[in-house]
Protein backbone atom coordinates (compact mmCIF):
# COMPACT_ATOMS: atom_id res chain seq x y z
CA UNK A 1 0.00 0.00 0.00
CA UNK A 2 1.74 3.41 -0.71
CA UNK A 3 -0.67 6.51 0.40
CA UNK A 4 0.41 10.09 -0.78
CA UNK A 5 -0.03 12.95 2.18
CA UNK A 6 -0.51 16.02 0.73
CA UNK A 7 -0.93 19.66 3.46
CA UNK A 8 -1.79 23.09 3.64
CA UNK A 9 -2.18 24.02 -0.27
CA UNK A 10 -3.41 27.37 0.72
CA UNK A 11 -4.61 28.45 -2.65
CA UNK A 12 -1.65 27.43 -4.49
CA UNK A 13 -2.64 25.35 -7.38
CA UNK A 14 0.62 25.80 -9.32
CA UNK A 15 2.09 24.06 -6.61
CA UNK A 16 -0.62 21.67 -6.28
CA UNK A 17 -0.84 21.05 -10.05
CA UNK A 18 3.49 20.26 -9.74
CA UNK A 19 2.97 17.54 -6.66
CA UNK A 20 0.20 16.02 -8.21
CA UNK A 21 1.95 15.14 -11.03
CA UNK A 22 4.99 13.78 -9.28
CA UNK A 23 2.43 11.66 -7.15
CA UNK A 24 1.47 10.60 -10.34
CA UNK A 25 5.00 9.37 -11.48
CA UNK A 26 5.21 7.37 -7.90
CA UNK A 27 2.16 5.21 -8.97
CA UNK A 28 0.37 5.75 -5.04
CA UNK A 29 -2.90 3.87 -4.16
CA UNK A 30 -4.48 6.58 -2.49
CA UNK A 31 -4.33 10.12 -1.64
CA UNK A 32 -5.42 11.66 1.16
CA UNK A 33 -5.09 15.60 2.07
CA UNK A 34 -4.65 16.81 5.61
CA UNK A 35 -6.26 20.74 5.44
CA UNK A 36 -5.91 23.95 5.45
CA UNK A 37 -6.68 24.11 0.81
CA UNK A 38 -8.12 27.59 0.17
CA UNK A 39 -7.04 30.15 2.08
CA UNK A 40 -4.14 32.58 1.75
CA UNK A 41 -3.66 32.16 -1.62
CA UNK A 42 -5.44 33.42 -4.59
CA UNK A 43 -6.46 30.57 -6.59
CA UNK A 44 -9.16 28.97 -3.51
CA UNK A 45 -11.58 28.03 -6.40
CA UNK A 46 -9.30 26.05 -8.87
CA UNK A 47 -7.85 24.47 -5.26
CA UNK A 48 -11.25 23.15 -3.94
CA UNK A 49 -12.51 22.03 -7.40
CA UNK A 50 -9.42 20.34 -7.97
CA UNK A 51 -9.35 18.07 -4.87
CA UNK A 52 -13.18 17.47 -5.48
CA UNK A 53 -12.75 16.14 -8.99
CA UNK A 54 -10.11 13.92 -7.69
CA UNK A 55 -12.04 12.43 -4.92
CA UNK A 56 -9.41 13.45 -2.58
CA UNK A 57 -10.51 12.52 1.11
CA UNK A 58 -9.71 15.59 2.94
CA UNK A 59 -9.22 16.43 6.91
CA UNK A 60 -10.49 19.63 8.25
CA UNK A 61 -7.65 21.71 8.88
CA UNK A 62 -7.65 25.25 10.73
CA UNK A 63 -8.72 27.61 8.07
CA UNK A 64 -11.46 25.40 7.16
CA UNK A 65 -12.81 25.74 10.82
CA UNK A 66 -12.31 29.66 9.92
CA UNK A 67 -14.50 29.60 7.04
CA UNK A 68 -17.34 27.17 8.45
CA UNK A 69 -16.76 29.15 12.16
CA UNK A 70 -15.46 33.30 10.47
CA UNK A 71 -15.30 34.48 14.49
CA UNK A 72 -12.64 31.96 15.41
CA UNK A 73 -10.16 33.21 13.46
CA UNK A 74 -9.75 36.14 15.90
CA UNK A 75 -8.89 33.24 19.00
CA UNK A 76 -5.57 32.43 16.18
CA UNK A 77 -4.36 35.67 14.65
CA UNK A 78 -4.65 39.59 15.33
CA UNK A 79 -2.58 40.15 11.61
CA UNK A 80 -4.75 42.27 9.85
CA UNK A 81 -3.69 41.16 6.73
CA UNK A 82 -4.29 37.06 7.50
CA UNK A 83 -7.59 38.01 9.18
CA UNK A 84 -8.55 40.13 5.86
CA UNK A 85 -7.32 37.28 3.63
CA UNK A 86 -9.47 34.50 5.04
CA UNK A 87 -12.53 37.07 4.98
CA UNK A 88 -11.20 37.65 1.14
CA UNK A 89 -11.57 34.07 0.68
CA UNK A 90 -15.11 33.50 2.21
CA UNK A 91 -16.57 35.92 0.80
CA UNK A 92 -15.69 34.69 -2.95
CA UNK A 93 -16.25 31.11 -2.33
CA UNK A 94 -19.75 30.10 -3.30
CA UNK A 95 -22.68 28.17 -1.15
CA UNK A 96 -21.42 24.98 -3.06
CA UNK A 97 -17.82 25.36 -2.11
CA UNK A 98 -18.73 25.76 1.05
CA UNK A 99 -20.53 23.02 1.78
CA UNK A 100 -17.55 20.98 -0.02
CA UNK A 101 -15.56 22.09 2.62
CA UNK A 102 -18.09 21.23 5.20
CA UNK A 103 -17.49 17.54 4.38
CA UNK A 104 -13.83 17.57 5.55
CA UNK A 105 -13.32 15.08 8.33
CA UNK A 106 -11.74 15.91 11.97
CA UNK A 107 -9.90 13.08 11.01
CA UNK A 108 -9.05 9.88 8.40
CA UNK A 109 -8.00 6.29 9.91
CA UNK A 110 -6.70 4.13 7.26
CA UNK A 111 -6.60 0.58 8.37
CA UNK A 112 -2.80 -0.99 6.95
CA UNK A 113 -3.76 -4.46 8.17
CA UNK A 114 -5.22 -6.01 11.15
CA UNK A 115 -3.08 -4.83 13.11
CA UNK A 116 -1.57 -1.20 12.49
CA UNK A 117 -2.91 1.59 11.36
CA UNK A 118 -2.39 5.64 9.75
CA UNK A 119 -3.94 8.32 11.44
CA UNK A 120 -4.20 11.35 9.56
CA UNK A 121 -5.18 14.62 11.48
CA UNK A 122 -4.05 18.55 10.78
CA UNK A 123 -2.53 19.62 14.18
CA UNK A 124 -3.44 16.59 16.36
CA UNK A 125 -6.15 14.36 16.99
CA UNK A 126 -6.36 16.93 20.09
CA UNK A 127 -6.92 20.30 18.33
CA UNK A 128 -6.35 21.69 14.13
CA UNK A 129 -4.25 24.24 16.31
CA UNK A 130 -1.54 22.14 17.78
CA UNK A 131 1.72 21.78 16.85
CA UNK A 132 3.22 18.59 16.76
CA UNK A 133 7.65 19.41 16.58
CA UNK A 134 10.31 17.45 17.15
CA UNK A 135 10.97 19.51 20.33
CA UNK A 136 7.89 18.80 21.70
CA UNK A 137 8.12 17.32 25.27
CA UNK A 138 6.63 13.44 25.52
CA UNK A 139 4.29 14.79 27.74
CA UNK A 140 2.87 17.03 25.40
CA UNK A 141 2.51 14.95 22.85
CA UNK A 142 0.27 12.78 24.90
CA UNK A 143 -2.06 15.34 25.90
CA UNK A 144 -2.23 16.16 22.44
CA UNK A 145 -2.95 12.62 20.53
CA UNK A 146 -5.91 12.24 23.13
CA UNK A 147 -5.70 8.63 24.04
CA UNK A 148 -5.29 7.52 20.07
CA UNK A 149 -2.99 4.77 18.92
CA UNK A 150 -1.53 4.22 15.77
CA UNK A 151 0.95 2.84 13.99
CA UNK A 152 1.58 6.40 12.19
CA UNK A 153 0.27 9.53 13.13
CA UNK A 154 0.44 11.95 9.92
CA UNK A 155 -0.37 15.89 10.45
CA UNK A 156 0.55 19.23 8.95
CA UNK A 157 -0.30 22.81 10.21
CA UNK A 158 3.56 24.04 11.06
CA UNK A 159 4.46 23.74 6.93
CA UNK A 160 7.68 22.13 7.99
CA UNK A 161 8.89 18.45 7.13
CA UNK A 162 9.43 15.75 10.51
CA UNK A 163 9.89 12.49 11.49
CA UNK A 164 9.89 11.38 15.11
CA UNK A 165 9.10 8.63 17.40
CA UNK A 166 6.91 8.29 20.26
CA UNK A 167 6.71 5.59 22.80
CA UNK A 168 6.38 3.29 19.34
CA UNK A 169 4.22 5.34 16.91
CA UNK A 170 5.74 7.22 14.00
CA UNK A 171 4.59 11.05 13.79
CA UNK A 172 4.73 12.39 10.64
CA UNK A 173 4.32 16.15 9.13
CA UNK A 174 4.51 16.15 5.61
CA UNK A 175 4.99 19.92 5.22
CA UNK A 176 3.51 22.12 3.13
CA UNK A 177 2.38 21.95 -0.52
CA UNK A 178 1.92 25.80 -1.56
CA UNK A 179 4.00 27.81 1.68
CA UNK A 180 6.76 25.18 2.96
CA UNK A 181 8.63 27.40 5.86
CA UNK A 182 12.09 27.44 7.16
CA UNK A 183 11.35 26.89 10.33
CA UNK A 184 8.07 25.67 12.05
CA UNK A 185 5.60 28.39 12.34
CA UNK A 186 5.51 28.96 16.35
CA UNK A 187 9.49 29.38 16.51
CA UNK A 188 9.44 32.59 14.53
CA UNK A 189 7.93 34.94 11.35
CA UNK A 190 7.01 32.90 8.35
CA UNK A 191 9.68 32.71 5.79
CA UNK A 192 8.41 30.58 2.66
CA UNK A 193 10.53 28.07 1.10
CA UNK A 194 10.39 28.07 -2.91
CA UNK A 195 9.55 24.26 -3.25
CA UNK A 196 6.42 22.28 -2.49
CA UNK A 197 6.32 19.48 -0.20
CA UNK A 198 5.05 16.37 0.78
CA UNK A 199 4.90 12.33 1.86
CA UNK A 200 4.48 8.87 0.69
CA UNK A 201 3.47 6.37 3.22
CA UNK A 202 4.34 2.54 2.23
CA UNK A 203 3.32 -0.58 3.97
CA UNK A 204 4.35 -3.83 2.59
CA UNK A 205 3.82 -6.47 4.70
CA UNK A 206 4.89 -5.04 7.87
CA UNK A 207 7.73 -2.63 6.63
CA UNK A 208 6.43 0.66 6.83
CA UNK A 209 8.17 2.95 4.48
CA UNK A 210 8.38 6.95 4.66
CA UNK A 211 9.59 9.50 1.87
CA UNK A 212 9.16 12.97 2.32
CA UNK A 213 9.27 14.99 -0.81
CA UNK A 214 10.47 18.12 -2.62
CA UNK A 215 9.18 19.13 -5.68
CA UNK A 216 9.96 22.33 -7.47
CA UNK A 217 7.03 24.34 -9.46
CA UNK A 218 7.04 27.29 -11.54
CA UNK A 219 7.34 30.53 -9.35
CA UNK A 220 7.23 32.89 -12.21
CA UNK A 221 3.74 31.82 -12.69
CA UNK A 222 2.87 32.21 -9.36
CA UNK A 223 4.07 35.48 -8.83
CA UNK A 224 2.01 36.42 -12.10
CA UNK A 225 -1.49 34.95 -10.70
CA UNK A 226 -0.22 36.67 -7.00
CA UNK A 227 0.43 40.31 -8.83
CA UNK A 228 -2.95 40.10 -10.95
CA UNK A 229 -4.90 39.37 -7.17
CA UNK A 230 -6.26 42.01 -4.66
CA UNK A 231 -5.73 39.37 -2.19
CA UNK A 232 -5.22 41.59 0.78
CA UNK A 233 -1.81 38.97 1.80
CA UNK A 234 -0.23 39.85 -1.51
CA UNK A 235 2.47 42.21 -0.37
CA UNK A 236 3.84 39.06 2.10
CA UNK A 237 3.24 36.61 -0.88
CA UNK A 238 5.08 38.69 -3.16
CA UNK A 239 8.03 39.41 -0.63
CA UNK A 240 8.52 35.46 -0.42
CA UNK A 241 8.30 34.80 -4.20
CA UNK A 242 10.84 37.81 -5.33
Amino acid sequence: MRIALISDIHGNMVALEAVLADIQRQTVDRLICLGDVATLGPQHHEVLARLKALGCPCVRGNHERFLLYPESVYTYSDDPAIIDSIHWCLDRLSDAELDYVHSFQPFIQVALDAENSLLCVHGSPRSDLDNIMATTPAEELDAMLAGHKATLVASGHTHAQMVRQHRGMVLLNVGSVGQPFEQPLPQGPPHALLHAEYGIVTWDNGNLGIELRRIPFDLDTVKRIVLASDIPLRAWLIAQYA
